[in-house]
């Protein structure tokens, strides 16, 4: 019996553990990377830290051969212009863009179909250099050998400086050029109707009496810290993934935080990759067009204004474009919500940027199970409480051995008291006489334990899908539930929640020991306070899960002691 009420007091103490755990991470993190950057800008002994220039890739991309070859940033506009550059806004129906004539940076989007809180007009900006905080996109051509080549301080022309996605309209093209020494670059950026897609593409002529080679470059930079805070902890951080160059069915996926970057610097040559920034929801992303070229996947790190920026890249090979030729370079750019079906047919292992933890193998069935309640109910309140029932239906029977063991225990605790009366201090002989009456009434005391181990994965998973499902965002339920990822507000479910567990403890068997009983009569209350700042969604499921334990326990208690009544009585 001791040793029950122990592995389960262990058991739930792990899951309110881990779940502290991650919600106060966050916090730390913040305060982390934040004195990290602090230090490494005081100290005499850190890393020097690299000027703005140094935020180009100076080290060189792997050649189509797939052997490194030298590529350095090519005249001046390796360093940035005092001048403020041009920006050309661009609307569709789901981004809002603003797009620098200074290296056609992408230095702001919004995401139109997802406001900061409900409510209200302000969409999620996700990119930005402003008020303080710096998180863009960037890319250019790096020339071989000091060819003239626009990087992303390069001054770029446009025949105009707003476009709009009209009625009718399902693409917008907005053309960039640059021109010097006889080599012409249009940047072409392509966005369509309803995608999070940017596709950049460089049209490359070379009028010139020579050969021009280049390789391409792209990659995000952002600040290290984090607006805000956030209810739960989710990663926020720089990311990559690829194929060891040689190898089969190596994809290599790594996450590199901000602080590592610091003490390690990225340098490796990957196929079939792409380099990402993901955080709470939402992640941008570059993917080469090409999915089989090598590329050299980088970070850097460098200064502005006094702050420490992290970037993390990749440059693609050499190419070379002979005189008179031309040529075509392109990526696509991903800025958006984290949906897997937006991500997976983009890249191999983009999916995985949606990280359900070490337990994704039952996560993703719960996602999918959720997803496809959802297409029917329309409400991902109500689709959560009919994944608690299916779980409830998946583990009905070994729930069914954990109530018969309980009720059993229950229906001999009379017995059980008579016991502890009778050997008092003596524990070893208790514990005997215990084994005996376990023997003779065929109880199995670890048999309430095992149903409630391996449903901990399972709650574990379901509270990481409640938190890195961006579907799940500011989702209502019913009343008073307007965001299933958010704290209840007014405290109603998780006061249910601890009112349903009082219930259960009720139809469990009384601890004998008496220092047991007080602990086990505090748990509804320490169970409540802390699933008060945990989302509405989570609290729902473990509210229903009670409610349908509860029924089910009862039924069995009941069934048990009529037997047993039955059995004495004869």
């Amino acid at each position: 019996m001791d040793n029950r009420r122990l592995i389960l007091v262990v058991a739930l103490g792990f899951v309110l553990i881990s779940l502290w755990q991650a919600w106060t991470h966050d916090q730390s993190q913040s305060a982390q990377q934040t004195a990290a950057t602090l230090q490494n800008a005081a100290s005499p002994d850190s890393p020097a830290q690299p000027t703005a220039a140094k935020d180009i890739p100076a080290t060189s991309a792997p050649s189509a051969s797939g052997q490194d070859q030298s590529a350095v940033p090519g005249g001046s506009a390796a360093k940035p212009t005092s001048k403020a550059a041009q920006t050309i806004t661009v609307k569709t129906d789901v981004l809002a863009l603003k797009i620098s004539l200074q290296g056609g940076v992408i230095d702001e989007a919004d995401l139109l179909k997802y406001p900061q809180e409900q409510d209200k007009a302000d969409p999620v900006r996700l990119l930005t250099d402003s008020n303080g905080f710096v998180y863009v996109a960037q890319s250019g051509l790096i020339g071989e050998k000091g060819a003239p080549a626009p990087d992303h301080y390069a001054q770029y022309t446009a025949p105009q400086m707003e476009y709009t996605l009209t009625p009718g309209e399902n693409e917008l093209r907005i053309p960039l050029t640059w021109e010097k020494d006889g080599i012409k670059i249009t940047k072409l950026i392509i966005i369509k109707r309803g995608d999070y897609t940017v596709q950049v593409e460089y049209k490359i002529d070379n009028t010139s009496q020579s050969p021009w080679a280049a390789s391409q470059y792209r990659q995000l930079t952002r600040l290290g810290t984090t607006p805000g805070t956030q209810l739960v902890h989710t990663y926020t951080g720089t990311v990559y993934a690829g194929d060891v160059p040689g190898t089969k069915d190596r994809l290599a996926y790594e996450k590199i935080p901000f602080e590592e970057m610091l003490k390690t610097k990225l340098s490796k040559d990957l196929s079939s990759g792409w380099v990402a920034i993901i955080q709470h929801y939402f992640m941008s992303a570059w993917v080469p067009s090409d999915r089989q070229q090598v590329n050299h996947f980088y970070t850097l790190v460098s200064d502005k204004n006094n702050q420490t920026l992290y970037t993390i890249g990749m440059s693609s090979p050499v190419t070379t474009i002979p005189a008179g030729g031309s040529g075509e370079l392109s990526s696509t750019l991903y800025v958006g919500p984290k949906i897997q079906a937006n991500l997976a047919p983009l890249a191999q292992g983009l999916n995985l940027t949606i990280d359900f933890g070490i337990f994704t193998v039952i996560a993703d069935p719960i996602f999918w199970l959720l997803k496809h309640f959802h297409e029917w109910v329309g409400n991902w309140g109500w689709s959560i409480v009919l994944v608690t029932l299916v779980i409830k239906l998946f583990f009905l029977w070994p729930s069914a051995i954990s109530y018969r063991s309980m009720a059993k225990m229950r229906a001999v605790t009379p017995k059980m008291k008579a016991l502890k009366e009778k050997f008092g201090e003596d524990r070893q002989k208790l514990s005997q006489e215990m084994m005996k009456l376990y023997q003779r009434e065929k109880i199995n005391p670890l048999g309430g334990c095992l149903p409630i181990v391996i449903q901990i994965p399972v709650f574990i998973s379901l509270y990481w899908v409640l938190a890195e499902s961006v579907e799940l965002r500011q989702a209502p339920w019913i009343l008073w539930i307007h965001d299933l990822s958010q704290k209840d507000p007014y405290f109603v479910l998780p006061l249910l929640m601890g009112i349903s567990m009082f219930i259960q403890q009720k139809l469990n068997p009384a601890p004998v020991d008496p220092m047991q009983q007080k602990i086990f009569a505090w748990l509804p209350v320490i169970f409540t306070i802390f699933f008060s700042f945990f989302p509405a969604g989570l609290v729902l499921y473990w509210f229903v899960n009670n409610l349908l334990s509860i029924a089910q326990q009862y039924m069995i208690t009941r069934k048990i002691e009529k037997q047993m009544a039955l059995i004495k009585s004869e």
